[in-house]
């Protein structure tokens, strides 16, 4: 028996039997959605091999129960590339939301804009990503499935119900291409410029590779931005992890918003 199969026997003990619809995975400094969540917390020390999500701003714990009459598997947190040097640190967690029966994930973060109409406090919806940080969560991985098709891997039926939910809410959701750097350090103002000339909107540190592993393991999936400051040599503003926090919880209240108008009335 795979480690997912025994984790996901081990939460339906805990959470029940029923499978989660959605997975999503909480970004920095939004964590504390979880606790939205009617239903049962599980510490990932309690989940063996999940990973103990070190960044401050994340609450490492699977939340499985109702959200809006939905049933989801909330993520308070996730590990990193820059935490291990693993670009597939996320591996297990989404093998075993695969194994609990979810077919669809949302992921959210917190990043950087490099648009001047996409401000600190705002959201901002992935319609594509750039995988800037030069490395790949199937690396090594063994079968042929590891030649996953990324064209769509931003579910455009997931995208296009999400902004019906933003208009109902009321709620800009501008969509743009994210660019994922390895991080820890925050981009030079040059990689920021070199970034804008690649196409791309925001900047971060996560999710790109939650993306590829989703998609190799048939999730569809879509990814929301809490935007929290703007890239290097765009403001004056101090770019800190500090900064991110402080700055999470202004979009934190549009993303909990509009997650909840989505999944009770727009979601597919």
């Amino acid at each position: 028996m795979s480690k997912s199969v025994e984790l996901a026997a081990l939460i339906r003990d805990r959470a029940g039997a029923e499978p989660p619809e959605y997975g999503l995975i909480l970004g920095s400094g939004l964590g504390h959605l979880s606790g939205a969540v009617d239903g049962v917390a599980i510490p990932y020390d309690e989940l063996p091999g999940f990973p103990h999500a070190g960044v401050s701003g994340h609450v490492p714990r699977l939340v499985v129960g109702e959200f809006e009459t939905r049933r989801v598997a909330v993520f308070g947190g996730r590990s990193h590339y820059y935490e291990s040097g693993r670009a597939d640190a996320m591996r297990l967690p989404l093998e075993t939301l695969a194994a609990l029966g979810a077919k669809k994930l949302i992921l959210t973060n917190a990043a950087g804009s490099l648009r001047p109409d996409i401000q600190p406090g705002g959201l901002m919806m992935l319609s594509d990503h750039i995988a800037f940080a030069g490395t790949n969560p199937l690396i090594g991985e063994k079968t042929d499935a590891r030649f996953v098709p990324l064209t769509d891997a931003h579910d455009p039926g997931i995208r296009e119900a999400l902004a019906r939910a933003a208009t109902e809410a009321q709620i800009d959701l501008p969509q743009g291409v994210y660019c994922w750097f390895s991080g820890p350090s925050f981009e030079t103002p040059a990689e920021i410029r070199a970034a804008t000339i690649l196409g791309a909107d925001a900047v971060g540190m996560s999710t790109v590779p939650e993306i590829i592993l989703a998609r190799f393991l048939g999730l569809r999936c879509a990814a929301i931005s809490v935007i929290t400051n703007m890239g290097a040599g765009l403001s004056n503003e101090a770019i800190s992890h500090d900064h991110t926090k402080a700055m999470a919880p202004l979009g934190a209240t549009k993303l909990e918003k509009l997650l909840r108008t989505y999944l009770r009335d727009t979601a597919p």
